[in-house]
């Protein structure tokens, strides 16, 4: 047996939490795993693993190796995966999530495409604004808008968007229409519970960007209740131009401040965790998806007030 075959019987056996499921996962007898880790352990000359009749526990210098060997591992199963699966067609299920904003309003309008390209892949789809993490395991792709906080993720960026101040026709009628960024402490304004960082709109100023700490008497967990509550006429909201254009060309909502408001580049990623080979299934969403929104700057267009040229 060579080095990766040992390496690869300890971690498998940590992983699993017992010498019999790792033998399993490797084809062999319990006792012969054990013999590997054995091995490996007389060649580093130090105890990896604490054996007892109920469960193995990591020594120090096993946690130390198994920090080190099980990106090795990875990193060989995922060369492995990507030579070996290069010839294969994207078959299987394909679990996705996605926030509300791009699911509903984007997402929806792609499927049939990809359907046509790959009828093979079978697709489940998670619409929520919920931040991945929280998500149930087994998400083979995520589709997110802003900045990645989470460096265990591969991310690739489908499109760039930007977000819009916008109002009912009926909200301003009745309340005015904000001139300035101040006169937005007179109104009423609505964003999505769970991201307390929109609530932050900023503009340009002749000092720089200034930014407005918007309040208001409703608010809801995702873009889409909030996109429909300033359709109702509750109040004014800034989302992104892919869940607002539409309404705005039917002159559902007007976008408002344009001279004032800084537009802030939001970026869309498709991203999945790095430890996981990068599956055909995957990678042709991937794909696919960039190259479908690769014209963005035509599909999602800057939006105008109404009646400006």
């Amino acid at each position: 047996m060579d080095r990766s075959t040992e390496m690869t019987a300890f971690v498998r056996a940590v992983e699993t939490g017992g010498f019999t499921a790792a033998a399993r996962k490797m084809g062999l007898t319990p006792s012969a795993l054990s013999k590997l880790v054995t091995r490996l352990e007389d060649r580093l000359g130090a105890r990896l693993l604490q054996r007892t009749t109920r469960r193995l526990q990591l020594t120090s210098e096993g946690e130390a190796f198994y920090a080190r060997a099980r990106p090795i591992l990875l990193a060989m199963d995922e060369a492995e995966a990507e030579v070996s699966q290069a010839g294969l067609s994207p078959r299987g299920l394909l679990r996705l999530q996605c926030g509300t904003a791009f699911g509903m309003h984007q997402l929806a309008r792609t499927i049939p495409h990809f359907q046509a390209l790959y009828p093979d892949v079978q697709l489940d789809i998670t619409i929520s604004d919920r931040p991945p993490a929280d998500m149930k395991e087994g998400i083979d792709l995520t589709i997110r808008t802003g900045p990645l906080d989470d460096s265990s993720m591969v991310a690739r960026r489908i499109c760039t968007l930007e977000r819009v101040i916008c109002a009912a026709p009926s909200y301003l009628a009745l309340h005015g229409t904000p001139r300035t960024p101040d006169d937005l402490q007179q109104h009423n304004c609505l964003w999505i519970s769970n991201l307390p960082a929109l609530r932050r709109w900023p503009f340009d100023t002749e000092d720089g960007i200034r930014v407005v700490h918007i309040g208001g008497n409703v608010v809801a967990n995702n873009a889409e209740t909030v996109l429909q509550l300033a359709v109702a006429g509750v109040g004014i909201t800034r989302l992104t131009n892919v869940i607002v254009s539409a309404a705005i060309a039917r002159r559902e909502l007007v976008p408002i401040l344009t001279d004032w408001h800084h537009v802030e580049p939001v970026p869309l990623f498709a991203s999945y965790p790095s430890g996981r080979n990068l599956a055909p299934k995957v990678r042709a969403m991937v794909d696919f998806l960039v190259d479908f929104f690769k014209d963005s700057d035509q599909q999602f267009q800057r939006v105008t007030p109404v009646g400006s040229p």
